[in-house]
């Protein structure tokens, strides 16, 4: 009996989950992700004029991470990295998820492998609760059968760009379903994918950041209020941490899947992202900065996929520190948060990344691994022609698919890319080069066929009887009036002035419905 009451009069003492003390407890994790926010667009990293101050105080209370890099320059591959810590070349997921005749025609699945081992479900089996708010883009809304969020470990979650028939959350919503989950479940352990739209077409900026711009033309007006609200929507999220009492036990992210969208010469069309049931502004006022990397989205130099990589956790990372020596990537996130969560991987995964853990801590890491990227998309001058990339160290290589063309780079002191010394060294060039060669060999040809639709899939459409594949190329780059390889409604209408029926004939074209035609979309079109 006397052993008995003294056990329940130490249980008694034990404090409860709620308060366990931060290094007792599992920490939450919180990975907001935004989308196409350039490195250059916080105020913290030099913004001429932008402001973010919940970003830049959560630089304060945390370490900003200098050199962190997404594994592809557009949203859907580069999502699939961060879920799976691999890279999405060996699922064949090359470009973003349009519908599925274009989904096949690029080789691609039309859905992430739901069993493909993934961060939430880890963190789930490990006693977390995991959701997901936002942006979802690891399918498309035109295809039928795509697996739900809860088939990759989720127990909750509200998004958009989902798949057909799926329920859409509204754009600015993402913040306040991540606050009611936050109150919800704030006993407990929780991971959160918070992907939010900005600064992605179309631009859809709230009343009252319109109204804080006012002040500048409406180019810059539209791009600051768009930020804006992504700011804002970090401070509510960080104040519902602190307001749940959890803050001091939260490890907070912010990052971005890719750099900047190139900016279009003039205002078109009204822009149209049917995937997220939304009208805004196009992307002309898509002004958003690199900070000075080269490149933009869909390059593979730094300014397509080096991005904000900001980490606050307290009483572990560092307060107001400047990392700008350790090179983490999107693959290094599963193991590492794993890690921080105590979460011991199994034994078969197998992994592109590493566990960057005492990075986040504040020690000096140097990473062993080489990090690769394949792009299969817009393939242009100046900054999008390069088919591979590698970096080992202060070293990148960019080439073309036959390594016929090379540029090298040694980041540590050409931040910018700006001086390819690949002749001066022709030792590391070849080193680099049989290296993602290698690495490329061991990629997928085909993609899952249980990760295709069984729904009915158009076949592509044949050109205009007479128009060859050679001749639209040639009307393409002669009606691409601002040589941004995209043709708007605008430039399509005028160089077929007169002709009729021309914005149902742009629409047919415009497979990915993004409001403009790429390339690939003009000169192979298909069905939608």
């Amino acid at each position: 009996m006397k052993k008995n009451a003294l056990l329940l009069v130490l249980c008694l003492l034990l404090p409860s989950r709620g308060e366990l003390t931060a290094a007792e407890a599992k920490p939450n994790i919180v990975f907001i992700f935004a989308d196409d926010w350039g490195w250059g667009d916080l105020s913290c990293h030099g913004h001429p004029w932008i402001e973010t101050p919940h970003l830049d105080r959560l630089a304060r209370e945390g370490t900003d991470f200098q050199q962190f890099n997404v594994l592809n320059p557009v949203c859907s591959p580069s999502r699939t990295a961060v879920m799976t810590g691999h890279y999405p070349a060996r699922y064949a997921i090359h470009q973003h998820f349009a519908d599925p005749a274009q989904n096949h025609a690029r080789g691609m699945p039309d859905w992430l492998d739901p069993k493909a081992p993934t961060l939430p479900r880890f963190l789930k089996e490990a006693g977390y609760r995991t959701a997901h708010f936002g942006k979802w883009h690891l399918t498309n809304r035109q295809t039928k059968g795509a697996p739900m969020p809860e088939a990759y470990g989720y127990d909750e979650a509200s998004v958009f760009n989902g798949g057909e028939g799926w329920p859409s959350q509204g754009l600015h919503d993402v913040a306040k379903d991540t606050v009611t989950f936050i109150k919800a479940n704030r006993e407990k352990p929780f991971f959160i994918n918070v992907w939010l739209h900005e600064s992605h077409t179309p631009h859809v900026p709230t009343a009252e950041s319109m109204e804080k711009w006012k002040h500048l033309d409406e180019q810059k007006q539209v791009y600051s209020a768009v930020i804006t609200d992504g700011d804002n929507a970090v401070g509510a999220i960080l104040a519902a941490l602190k307001e749940a009492g959890v803050d001091e036990n939260t490890l907070v992210m912010f990052s971005s899947d890719n750099g900047p969208e190139s900016t279009a010469a003039k205002a078109g069309p009204k822009s149209v992202d049917r995937d997220a049931n939304v009208t805004g502004y196009d992307t002309y006022y898509s002004i958003g900065q690199t900070g000075g990397l080269r490149g933009r989205k869909r390059s593979l130099f730094e300014g397509g996929v080096r991005v904000p990589f900001i980490v606050r956790w307290p009483g572990q990372t560092p307060k107001g520190a400047r990392n700008d020596s350790t090179v983490i990537t999107a693959v290094d996130l599963l193991p590492t948060l794993c890690a921080a969560a105590g979460v011991k991987l199994p034994e078969d995964y197998v992994g592109d990344g590493e566990n960057l853990l005492d990075a986040l801590k504040g020690q000096s890491v140097a990473r062993t691994r080489p990090i690769f990227w394949e792009w299969l998309g817009k393939d242009a001058e100046p900054d999008w022609w390069p088919r591979l990339a590698v970096r080992e160290g202060e070293w990148k290589l960019a080439l073309t698919d036959d390594a016929k063309r090379v540029a090298l780079h040694r980041l540590t002191d050409d931040r910018a890319e700006a001086n390819d010394v690949a002749k001066d060294h022709p030792e590391i060039v070849a080193r680099l080069t049989k290296l993602v060669l290698d690495w490329k060999a061991t990629l997928p040809t085909d993609p899952n066929p249980e990760c295709r639709t069984t729904a009915p899939v158009a076949a592509p459409k044949p050109g205009r009887k007479g128009v060859t594949s050679e001749a639209r190329a040639k009307a393409f780059d002669r009606w691409n009036s601002n040589k941004d390889d995209f043709l708007t409604l605008d430039e399509y209408q005028s160089g077929l002035k007169g002709q009729e029926n021309l914005e149902q004939r742009f629409r047919n074209f415009d497979a990915n419905n993004d409001g403009k035609l790429s390339r690939e979309e003009f000169v192979k079109p298909s069905a939608k």
